[in-house]
Protein backbone atom coordinates (compact mmCIF):
# COMPACT_ATOMS: atom_id res chain seq x y z
CA UNK A 1 0.00 0.00 0.00
CA UNK A 2 2.88 2.39 0.68
CA UNK A 3 4.33 1.76 -2.80
CA UNK A 4 7.77 2.79 -4.02
CA UNK A 5 9.58 5.94 -5.08
CA UNK A 6 12.11 6.12 -7.91
CA UNK A 7 14.84 5.54 -5.33
CA UNK A 8 13.45 3.23 -2.65
CA UNK A 9 10.58 0.96 -1.57
CA UNK A 10 8.57 2.75 1.12
CA UNK A 11 7.26 -0.55 2.47
CA UNK A 12 10.71 -2.08 3.19
CA UNK A 13 12.45 -2.23 6.56
CA UNK A 14 16.19 -2.81 6.96
CA UNK A 15 17.29 -4.38 10.23
CA UNK A 16 20.87 -3.46 11.10
CA UNK A 17 23.32 -4.23 13.87
CA UNK A 18 23.84 -1.43 16.37
CA UNK A 19 26.69 0.75 15.08
CA UNK A 20 29.96 1.09 17.01
CA UNK A 21 29.87 4.40 18.92
CA UNK A 22 33.15 5.85 20.26
CA UNK A 23 34.33 9.14 21.79
CA UNK A 24 36.86 11.59 20.37
CA UNK A 25 37.75 15.27 20.62
CA UNK A 26 36.16 18.02 18.50
CA UNK A 27 39.08 20.01 17.06
CA UNK A 28 37.23 22.59 14.97
CA UNK A 29 34.28 23.25 12.65
CA UNK A 30 34.79 23.97 8.94
CA UNK A 31 32.14 24.90 6.36
CA UNK A 32 31.64 23.59 2.83
CA UNK A 33 29.69 25.35 0.07
CA UNK A 34 27.83 23.17 -2.44
CA UNK A 35 26.66 23.90 -6.00
CA UNK A 36 23.23 25.07 -4.76
CA UNK A 37 24.89 27.44 -2.28
CA UNK A 38 23.96 25.30 0.72
CA UNK A 39 26.56 25.68 3.49
CA UNK A 40 27.32 22.45 5.36
CA UNK A 41 29.19 22.45 8.69
CA UNK A 42 31.78 19.69 9.14
CA UNK A 43 33.26 18.55 12.45
CA UNK A 44 37.05 18.12 12.33
CA UNK A 45 37.95 15.44 14.88
CA UNK A 46 40.98 13.95 16.53
CA UNK A 47 41.68 10.79 14.43
CA UNK A 48 39.57 7.85 15.59
CA UNK A 49 39.68 4.20 14.46
CA UNK A 50 36.02 3.36 13.87
CA UNK A 51 34.53 0.30 12.13
CA UNK A 52 37.75 -0.46 10.29
CA UNK A 53 38.80 3.01 9.09
CA UNK A 54 40.30 6.17 10.58
CA UNK A 55 37.70 8.93 10.93
CA UNK A 56 38.82 12.57 10.97
CA UNK A 57 35.68 14.38 9.80
CA UNK A 58 31.92 14.09 10.25
CA UNK A 59 29.13 16.13 8.67
CA UNK A 60 26.96 18.17 11.05
CA UNK A 61 24.43 18.91 8.25
CA UNK A 62 23.03 22.27 9.42
CA UNK A 63 22.73 24.76 12.27
CA UNK A 64 19.77 22.93 13.81
CA UNK A 65 21.92 19.81 14.33
CA UNK A 66 24.65 21.87 16.00
CA UNK A 67 22.04 23.44 18.26
CA UNK A 68 20.36 20.13 19.12
CA UNK A 69 23.73 18.59 20.02
CA UNK A 70 24.54 21.71 22.10
CA UNK A 71 28.06 21.64 20.67
CA UNK A 72 30.78 23.66 22.44
CA UNK A 73 34.42 24.26 21.58
CA UNK A 74 36.74 21.32 22.38
CA UNK A 75 33.82 19.05 23.29
CA UNK A 76 34.26 15.29 23.63
CA UNK A 77 31.81 13.87 21.10
CA UNK A 78 30.60 10.37 20.27
CA UNK A 79 30.81 9.28 16.66
CA UNK A 80 29.31 6.37 14.75
CA UNK A 81 29.01 5.39 11.09
CA UNK A 82 25.52 5.65 9.67
CA UNK A 83 24.91 2.52 7.60
CA UNK A 84 28.47 1.49 8.50
CA UNK A 85 29.74 4.13 6.04
CA UNK A 86 29.02 7.79 6.86
CA UNK A 87 30.52 9.18 10.10
CA UNK A 88 28.14 11.23 12.24
CA UNK A 89 28.23 12.87 15.66
CA UNK A 90 25.52 11.35 17.87
CA UNK A 91 25.92 13.14 21.20
CA UNK A 92 28.28 15.05 23.49
CA UNK A 93 29.93 13.95 26.75
CA UNK A 94 28.96 17.03 28.76
CA UNK A 95 30.81 15.74 31.84
CA UNK A 96 34.14 16.39 30.09
CA UNK A 97 33.28 19.93 28.98
CA UNK A 98 35.37 22.84 30.29
CA UNK A 99 33.52 25.61 32.14
CA UNK A 100 35.17 28.15 29.81
CA UNK A 101 34.03 26.36 26.62
CA UNK A 102 31.96 28.57 24.31
CA UNK A 103 28.95 27.32 22.30
CA UNK A 104 29.56 26.79 18.58
CA UNK A 105 27.95 29.63 16.63
CA UNK A 106 26.99 29.02 13.00
CA UNK A 107 28.77 31.41 10.63
CA UNK A 108 26.91 34.42 9.21
CA UNK A 109 28.92 34.93 6.00
CA UNK A 110 30.03 32.59 3.21
CA UNK A 111 33.48 31.10 3.96
CA UNK A 112 34.40 31.33 0.26
CA UNK A 113 33.16 34.75 -0.92
CA UNK A 114 32.15 36.59 2.27
CA UNK A 115 28.53 37.14 1.24
CA UNK A 116 25.95 37.20 4.05
CA UNK A 117 24.15 33.86 4.39
CA UNK A 118 20.38 33.48 4.17
CA UNK A 119 18.02 30.79 5.43
CA UNK A 120 14.98 30.11 3.27
CA UNK A 121 11.62 29.64 4.94
CA UNK A 122 10.87 25.99 5.66
CA UNK A 123 14.46 24.83 4.99
CA UNK A 124 17.13 23.73 7.45
CA UNK A 125 20.19 24.81 5.45
CA UNK A 126 21.81 28.24 5.24
CA UNK A 127 22.61 29.42 1.71
CA UNK A 128 25.11 31.74 0.07
CA UNK A 129 22.98 33.81 -2.38
CA UNK A 130 26.01 34.80 -4.49
CA UNK A 131 25.45 31.99 -6.98
CA UNK A 132 27.14 33.84 -9.86
CA UNK A 133 30.26 34.90 -7.99
CA UNK A 134 30.93 32.17 -5.42
CA UNK A 135 33.57 29.83 -6.89
CA UNK A 136 32.46 26.51 -5.27
CA UNK A 137 28.94 27.06 -6.58
CA UNK A 138 30.19 27.76 -10.10
CA UNK A 139 32.59 24.79 -10.24
CA UNK A 140 29.98 22.60 -8.49
CA UNK A 141 27.44 23.32 -11.24
CA UNK A 142 30.01 22.40 -13.88
CA UNK A 143 30.85 19.16 -12.01
CA UNK A 144 27.14 18.31 -11.92
CA UNK A 145 26.84 19.02 -15.65
CA UNK A 146 29.66 16.66 -16.68
CA UNK A 147 28.71 13.70 -14.44
CA UNK A 148 27.80 10.28 -15.85
CA UNK A 149 24.00 10.73 -15.46
CA UNK A 150 24.22 14.06 -17.26
CA UNK A 151 26.70 14.89 -20.07
CA UNK A 152 29.03 11.98 -19.19
CA UNK A 153 32.30 13.77 -20.00
CA UNK A 154 34.62 11.32 -18.26
CA UNK A 155 37.78 13.12 -19.39
CA UNK A 156 36.87 15.95 -16.98
CA UNK A 157 37.16 15.82 -13.20
CA UNK A 158 36.91 18.07 -10.16
CA UNK A 159 40.57 19.17 -10.23
CA UNK A 160 40.51 19.84 -13.98
CA UNK A 161 37.33 21.92 -13.66
CA UNK A 162 38.91 23.99 -10.88
CA UNK A 163 42.02 24.44 -13.02
CA UNK A 164 39.97 25.58 -16.03
CA UNK A 165 37.98 27.96 -13.81
CA UNK A 166 41.04 29.47 -12.12
CA UNK A 167 42.73 29.96 -15.51
CA UNK A 168 39.69 31.93 -16.71
CA UNK A 169 38.87 29.48 -19.52
CA UNK A 170 35.58 28.19 -18.08
CA UNK A 171 33.11 30.28 -16.08
CA UNK A 172 29.94 28.32 -16.96
CA UNK A 173 28.95 25.08 -18.70
CA UNK A 174 28.66 26.70 -22.13
CA UNK A 175 32.34 27.73 -21.98
CA UNK A 176 33.31 24.03 -22.10
CA UNK A 177 32.19 23.86 -25.72
CA UNK A 178 34.40 26.82 -26.70
CA UNK A 179 37.59 25.14 -25.44
CA UNK A 180 40.26 24.40 -28.02
CA UNK A 181 43.14 21.94 -28.03
CA UNK A 182 45.63 24.84 -28.08
CA UNK A 183 44.13 26.36 -24.91
CA UNK A 184 44.11 23.08 -23.00
CA UNK A 185 47.48 21.61 -23.98
CA UNK A 186 49.30 24.53 -22.39
CA UNK A 187 47.84 23.87 -18.95
CA UNK A 188 49.61 22.02 -16.16
CA UNK A 189 49.18 18.21 -16.30
CA UNK A 190 47.90 18.38 -19.90
CA UNK A 191 50.03 16.66 -22.50
CA UNK A 192 49.03 16.03 -26.12
CA UNK A 193 46.93 12.90 -25.44
CA UNK A 194 45.06 14.21 -22.39
CA UNK A 195 44.24 17.48 -24.19
CA UNK A 196 42.88 15.56 -27.20
CA UNK A 197 40.84 13.25 -24.94
CA UNK A 198 39.26 16.25 -23.21
CA UNK A 199 38.25 17.97 -26.46
CA UNK A 200 36.96 14.68 -27.92
CA UNK A 201 34.99 13.93 -24.74
CA UNK A 202 33.29 17.33 -24.88
CA UNK A 203 32.50 16.82 -28.58
CA UNK A 204 30.99 13.37 -27.94
CA UNK A 205 28.73 14.79 -25.22
CA UNK A 206 26.77 16.61 -27.93
CA UNK A 207 25.12 13.25 -28.66
CA UNK A 208 23.79 12.88 -25.09
CA UNK A 209 19.95 12.61 -24.98
CA UNK A 210 17.95 15.71 -24.08
CA UNK A 211 16.66 14.35 -20.76
CA UNK A 212 20.27 13.99 -19.52
CA UNK A 213 21.11 17.50 -20.74
CA UNK A 214 18.11 18.82 -18.83
CA UNK A 215 19.23 17.04 -15.66
CA UNK A 216 22.76 18.39 -16.12
CA UNK A 217 21.55 21.99 -16.08
CA UNK A 218 21.13 21.64 -12.32
CA UNK A 219 17.67 23.22 -12.05
CA UNK A 220 16.72 23.02 -8.38
CA UNK A 221 14.49 20.00 -7.54
CA UNK A 222 14.90 18.63 -11.11
CA UNK A 223 16.63 15.29 -10.58
CA UNK A 224 17.20 12.57 -13.15
CA UNK A 225 13.64 11.16 -12.99
CA UNK A 226 11.93 14.58 -13.10
CA UNK A 227 14.14 15.65 -16.04
CA UNK A 228 13.06 12.54 -17.96
CA UNK A 229 9.38 13.25 -17.27
CA UNK A 230 9.74 16.88 -18.44
CA UNK A 231 11.64 15.82 -21.57
CA UNK A 232 9.05 13.18 -22.48
CA UNK A 233 6.08 15.47 -21.83
CA UNK A 234 7.31 18.72 -23.46
CA UNK A 235 9.73 17.11 -25.98
CA UNK A 236 12.07 20.13 -26.27
CA UNK A 237 13.66 22.90 -24.23
CA UNK A 238 11.74 25.71 -25.88
CA UNK A 239 8.40 24.16 -24.88
CA UNK A 240 9.56 23.83 -21.26
CA UNK A 241 10.82 27.40 -21.25
CA UNK A 242 7.52 28.77 -22.62
CA UNK A 243 5.28 26.57 -20.46
CA UNK A 244 3.08 28.33 -17.92
CA UNK A 245 2.95 27.24 -14.29
CA UNK A 246 -0.40 25.52 -15.00
CA UNK A 247 1.06 23.63 -17.98
CA UNK A 248 4.09 22.51 -15.97
CA UNK A 249 2.06 20.95 -13.16
CA UNK A 250 0.03 19.00 -15.71
CA UNK A 251 3.18 16.99 -16.54
CA UNK A 252 3.61 13.64 -14.71
CA UNK A 253 5.25 13.92 -11.26
CA UNK A 254 5.61 17.72 -11.49
CA UNK A 255 4.29 19.51 -8.43
CA UNK A 256 4.15 23.08 -7.19
CA UNK A 257 7.73 23.31 -5.91
CA UNK A 258 9.29 21.89 -9.09
CA UNK A 259 7.12 24.04 -11.38
CA UNK A 260 8.08 27.24 -9.54
CA UNK A 261 11.77 26.28 -9.62
CA UNK A 262 11.64 25.65 -13.39
CA UNK A 263 9.93 29.02 -13.96
CA UNK A 264 12.55 30.79 -11.83
CA UNK A 265 15.39 29.14 -13.78
CA UNK A 266 14.13 30.32 -17.17
CA UNK A 267 13.43 33.84 -15.93
CA UNK A 268 17.17 34.34 -15.32
CA UNK A 269 18.70 36.02 -18.39
CA UNK A 270 22.14 34.54 -17.71
CA UNK A 271 20.66 31.02 -17.76
CA UNK A 272 18.86 31.76 -21.03
CA UNK A 273 22.12 32.99 -22.58
CA UNK A 274 23.98 29.83 -21.47
CA UNK A 275 21.22 27.66 -22.97
CA UNK A 276 21.37 29.59 -26.23
CA UNK A 277 25.13 29.01 -26.43
CA UNK A 278 24.73 25.30 -25.62
CA UNK A 279 22.17 24.96 -28.41
CA UNK A 280 24.41 26.83 -30.85
CA UNK A 281 27.27 24.46 -29.91
CA UNK A 282 25.20 21.48 -31.02
CA UNK A 283 24.02 20.14 -27.64
CA UNK A 284 20.69 18.30 -28.06
CA UNK A 285 17.79 20.43 -26.90
CA UNK A 286 14.93 18.17 -27.93
CA UNK A 287 13.83 14.62 -27.26
CA UNK A 288 14.72 12.16 -30.00
CA UNK A 289 11.67 11.18 -32.01
CA UNK A 290 10.76 7.50 -31.90
CA UNK A 291 9.77 6.30 -35.34
CA UNK A 292 6.23 4.88 -35.39
CA UNK A 293 5.82 1.35 -36.75
CA UNK A 294 2.05 1.27 -36.40
CA UNK A 295 -0.92 2.54 -34.40
CA UNK A 296 -2.33 -0.68 -32.96
CA UNK A 297 -1.85 0.66 -29.40
CA UNK A 298 -3.13 4.18 -30.12
CA UNK A 299 -4.86 5.75 -27.13
CA UNK A 300 -3.75 2.99 -24.72
CA UNK A 301 -1.77 3.75 -21.54
CA UNK A 302 0.78 1.24 -20.22
CA UNK A 303 2.70 0.83 -16.99
CA UNK A 304 5.84 -1.32 -17.40
CA UNK A 305 7.18 -3.38 -14.51
CA UNK A 306 9.65 -6.26 -14.13
CA UNK A 307 12.39 -7.81 -16.26
CA UNK A 308 11.80 -8.96 -19.85
CA UNK A 309 13.30 -11.69 -22.03
CA UNK A 310 13.36 -10.07 -25.47
CA UNK A 311 13.57 -6.42 -24.45
CA UNK A 312 15.47 -4.16 -22.10
CA UNK A 313 13.25 -1.99 -19.87
CA UNK A 314 13.79 1.00 -22.19
CA UNK A 315 13.35 -1.25 -25.22
CA UNK A 316 9.89 -2.41 -24.19
CA UNK A 317 8.86 1.20 -23.50
CA UNK A 318 10.08 2.20 -26.96
CA UNK A 319 8.07 -0.67 -28.46
CA UNK A 320 4.90 0.66 -26.79
CA UNK A 321 5.52 4.16 -28.13
CA UNK A 322 6.49 2.91 -31.61
CA UNK A 323 3.07 1.27 -31.86
CA UNK A 324 1.13 4.34 -30.78
CA UNK A 325 0.81 3.64 -27.05
CA UNK A 326 1.77 5.84 -24.12
CA UNK A 327 3.94 5.03 -21.08
CA UNK A 328 2.76 6.28 -17.69
CA UNK A 329 4.77 6.00 -14.48
CA UNK A 330 2.08 4.93 -12.01
CA UNK A 331 -1.06 2.81 -12.06
CA UNK A 332 -4.41 4.57 -11.88
CA UNK A 333 -7.98 3.90 -12.96
CA UNK A 334 -7.05 5.46 -16.32
CA UNK A 335 -4.28 2.89 -16.98
CA UNK A 336 -5.26 0.38 -19.68
CA UNK A 337 -2.59 -2.30 -19.18
CA UNK A 338 0.23 -3.27 -16.86
CA UNK A 339 2.94 -4.95 -18.93
CA UNK A 340 4.48 -7.35 -16.42
CA UNK A 341 7.86 -9.04 -16.76
CA UNK A 342 9.53 -11.31 -14.23
CA UNK A 343 9.84 -10.01 -10.65
CA UNK A 344 7.11 -7.43 -11.09
CA UNK A 345 6.89 -5.10 -8.09
CA UNK A 346 4.39 -6.49 -5.53
CA UNK A 347 2.93 -3.06 -4.80
CA UNK A 348 2.16 -2.49 -8.50
CA UNK A 349 0.62 -5.96 -8.76
CA UNK A 350 -1.62 -5.29 -5.76
CA UNK A 351 -2.69 -1.88 -7.05
CA UNK A 352 -3.47 -3.21 -10.53
CA UNK A 353 -5.61 -5.99 -9.05
CA UNK A 354 -7.39 -3.58 -6.73
CA UNK A 355 -8.24 -1.17 -9.59
CA UNK A 356 -9.06 -3.96 -12.03
CA UNK A 357 -6.33 -2.95 -14.50
CA UNK A 358 -5.55 -5.77 -16.93
CA UNK A 359 -2.10 -7.35 -16.45
CA UNK A 360 -0.46 -8.74 -19.61
CA UNK A 361 2.73 -10.74 -20.16
CA UNK A 362 5.54 -10.09 -22.62
CA UNK A 363 4.03 -12.77 -24.94
CA UNK A 364 0.60 -11.07 -24.74
CA UNK A 365 2.21 -7.76 -25.66
CA UNK A 366 4.05 -9.23 -28.64
CA UNK A 367 0.78 -10.73 -29.91
CA UNK A 368 -0.87 -7.31 -29.60
CA UNK A 369 1.76 -5.48 -31.66
CA UNK A 370 2.18 -8.28 -34.23
CA UNK A 371 -1.53 -8.11 -34.98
Amino acid sequence: ALGTTSKSPRWAIAYKFKAENLPTKLVSISYQVGRTGAVTPVANLEPLLLAGTTVRRASLHNSDIIESLDLHEDDTVFVEKGGEIIPKVTHVDVSKRSNEAKPIQFIETCPECGTGLIRKEGEAAHYCPNEKGCSPQITGRIEHFIQRKAMNIDSLGKETIEQLYESGLVKNVADLFDLTYEQVVGLERFADKSAKNLIEGIELSKQIPFNQVLFGLGIRFVGSTVATRLAEYFENLESIRNASYEQLIEAPEIGDKIALSVKDYFEDEDNVEVLSRLSASGVLMEQAKIELKGNVLEGLKFVVSGVFTNYSRDGVKDAVIQNGGKIVSSISSKTDYVLAGENMGPSKLAKAEKLGVKIISEADFENMISS
